[in-house]
């Protein structure tokens, strides 16, 4: 058995629980908040039999998908010589960052 911790974009919450749903997988939904660009996020807690593991991985990668967004950038103390962009600049957003952990125990009550 294993835990898996999955902190994605909210954009792709609904996406990835109805492609959980149909697959069976029960998850529970943390709305989090942070990173990068302090954007929403969700953390997603999914218990799965060892055997299983691939397959969410794979469900993870299809629904939550890297996007492109422009940004200005801040304006940070800069030393001699260091290069600060003039305009926006494109970053990357979404995906998912996963975890996947040992069970020692697991009981539904």
């Amino acid at each position: 058995m294993k835990l898996v911790i999955a902190v994605i974009s909210s954009r792709d919450t609904t996406t990835l629980l109805d492609a959980l749903n149909r697959e069976e997988f029960g998850a529970t939904l943390i709305q989090s908040h942070g990173g990068f660009l302090r954007e929403g996020n969700a953390t997603i807690f999914i218990g799965v039999e060892d055997e299983r593991v691939e397959r969410l991985i794979g469900i993870l990668s299809e629904t939550c998908k890297t996007r492109t967004r422009l940004m200005s950038p801040s304006i940070p103390a800069i030393e001699s010589g260091e290069y600060l962009p003039s305009g926006p600049i494109e970053v990357d957003v979404g995906g998912a960052t996963i975890f996947v952990l040992p069970v020692e125990r697991y009981e539904r009550i």
